[in-house]
């Protein structure tokens, strides 16, 4: 049996009424794949820059997750010669 790990990373950038993350795998053997995702605050609410980051990091990270489903369907398909038929 083998042991893999891969660590999600993820990186902010904030401006007082927007958000943006971006979680990336790294770790030996880890795809390069990143996610991105964006939390912008109602000019109207109080600011809270803890939910913006749970937001965007949210964002990013199905983002990722999705990226991760279309490569291995591809590389399903690459070895089957068929449609892959992978759900989310």
């Amino acid at each position: 049996m083998t042991t893999q790990h891969w660590n999600i990373d993820l990186s902010f950038e904030e401006d007082g009424t927007r958000t943006a993350c971006k979680a990336s795998l790294s770790g030996p053997n880890a795809p390069g794949v990143e996610g991105r995702g964006v939390a912008r605050r109602n000019p109207d609410d109080t600011p809270d820059a803890k939910i913006g980051e749970e937001l965007a990091a949210a964002r990013a990270c199905s983002e990722l997750a999705h990226e991760l489903v279309g490569r291995a369907a591809a590389d399903v398909e690459s070895h089957t010669h068929r449609p892959a038929n992978i759900g989310m």
